[in-house]
């Protein structure tokens, strides 16, 4: 991970703060190698697979775990399988400080990992709001799945680059449940404060429902590369409604066949990416009735009503209960005239449409197959933006999304790489700043990929070209 310098004030976003203090000066003084990428994504109905089976790899304990309840209970949704590889409270991927998580080591590198400048312009982003809405109130900063702590750091630091903006910032909140990576957070923000001889109130939560909705403190939330890892179900519209996919043992005595992804005595194999080659103990099949979950999902939004039979879609009811809080959080308070409560920003995966099969497992950089080593791989799933933008009608504004390359740029990307390149030792840092701000915004890789939504309060008025700025 490179070194994080010193902020300076030669970039366009640090110039757009110091114009909106000269319109307030009154009241302010300013002064996951490759990363994870898309695969197969969307379903083609009749589209057929093949599978072969042979000596699988031995089990993981969440594989011995999954095959226990699939015997037990019968076939589990795709929810409970992410749910349990991923969160298992003792073997989940997430949860074992055994499983090298992020960075070279591990299976994925995020963008603040890559680069300090993301982190310092998504803070510039939320300075910017709240001078606009909450500069009279506190900060409460949030984030769910903090990972090592790197993108807070990161906005933290440019928040201590303005004395009012420190002293406003009373409180952390970090929403993780993994003991081991808590205490990485911890490691990383902690002492950077008391560095500084400031220490805002850090807490963590289980869950973003311990989080109240707060009328006096200004709400700034970043969700980074959070929503693709929620559980989802998988779901296929047949003649005869809505029939959830589910997950059963592969028989040990099964042989290849051709399926047909459309058919209603569906039977299809997992797909397999990269170089993984390892035979599952896994097999999709065909929910034989409906069920209440199926039905109710794919009746959660209009746009289903009108995908042709065979369509698959991928949709995460966590997702959605989770965008409909932070709607809660930054709602505007219920005074006439009064301003909103807060801001977000979500960074992911995906687009403003649903997906049918963009489910894919990552181990050591490498696209694998998502039966591959549960428990031990990163799973992710692409984001319906439009979804979490249904989530929050009435609640909140969202604005995008646009491509992080977009955002980035419009942001002041370049100046203020070019003050890091000024201010580097030597060559070898000015070409390590340089590839890592290019990678940033690569529009054949996390450039495109990765979208940014922000969301702030509803307000009687349209906002501003400078509110809704780069969202234009």
């Amino acid at each position: 991970m490179l070194q994080r310098q010193a902020l300076g004030h030669g970039s366009t976003a640090f110039c757009r703060l110091h114009t909106l203090r000269r319109q307030s000066t009154a009241h302010v003084h300013l002064f996951r190698s490759p990363c994870r990428t898309k695969a197969s994504i969307g379903a083609i109905p009749g589209t057929f697979h093949r599978t072969y089976t042979s000596v699988p790899e031995p089990v993981t304990q969440i594989e011995k775990i999954l095959l226990d309840t699939i015997k037990a209970t019968g076939p589990i949704s795709y929810a409970t399988y992410m749910q349990m590889c991923l969160s298992h409270p003792t073997d989940g991927y997430y949860m074992k400080s055994s499983n090298h998580i992020f960075g070279a080591r591990g299976d994925f590198i995020t963008s603040p990992e890559i680069s300090q400048v993301f982190g310092e312009l998504v803070g510039v982003w939320f300075l910017s709001q709240w001078m606009l809405h909450g500069k009279s109130r506190e900060i409460r900063l949030v984030e769910l799945g903090p990972g090592r702590g790197t993108l807070m750091s990161d906005i933290l630091r440019v928040m201590w680059q303005f004395p009012v903006a420190r002293a406003a910032v009373k409180e952390v909140h970090l929403v993780e449940t993994s003991a081991h990576l808590q205490a990485a957070q911890e490691a990383s923000l902690r002492p950077m404060a008391e560095r500084q001889g400031w220490e805002p109130r850090l807490s963590w939560h289980s869950s973003i429902d311990e989080i109240p909705h707060e009328r006096e403190q200004f709400t700034i939330l970043v969700a980074h590369e959070f929503f693709d890892a929620l559980p989802f179900h998988l779901i296929e519209k047949t003649p005869h409604g809505w029939r959830e996919v589910l997950i059963a043992q592969l028989p040990e005595t099964a042989s290849p066949t051709d399926t047909d992804s459309a058919s209603a005595s569906l039977d299809i194999p997992p797909r397999i990416g990269g170089r993984n080659s390892t035979k599952t103990r896994f097999r999709q099949v065909l929910s034989p009735t409906a069920t209440a979950s199926a039905t109710l999902l794919g009746l959660s939004s209009r746009r289903f009503e009108k995908l042709p039979v065979g369509s698959r879609i991928e949709i995460s009811p966590a997702g959605f209960k989770i965008a409909r809080k932070i709607g809660e959080l930054v709602r505007t308070n219920e005074v006439a005239g009064a301003d909103p409560a807060g801001c977000a920003l979500i960074v992911d995966y995906g687009g403003e449409k649903a997906y049918g099969s963009s489910f894919r497992a990552f181990k050591e950089h490498q696209l694998v197959g998502v039966f591959h080593r549960p428990g031990e791989c990163d799973l992710t799933v692409n984001v319906d933006f439009t979804y979490l933008k249904e989530a929050v009608a009435g609640l909140a504004r969202p604005h995008g999304p646009v491509s992080q390359a977009t955002f980035l740029t419009r942001m002041g990307l370049a100046p203020r790489v070019n003050s890091l390149i000024a201010n580097a030792k030597s060559d070898d840092r000015k070409s390590e700043i340089q590839k890592a701000a290019q990678r940033l915004v690569d529009l054949t890789g996390m450039g495109s990929q990765y979208q940014i939504m922000g969301l702030t309060g509803l307000t009687p008025q349209d906002p501003t070209a400078e509110e809704r700025w780069p969202f234009v």
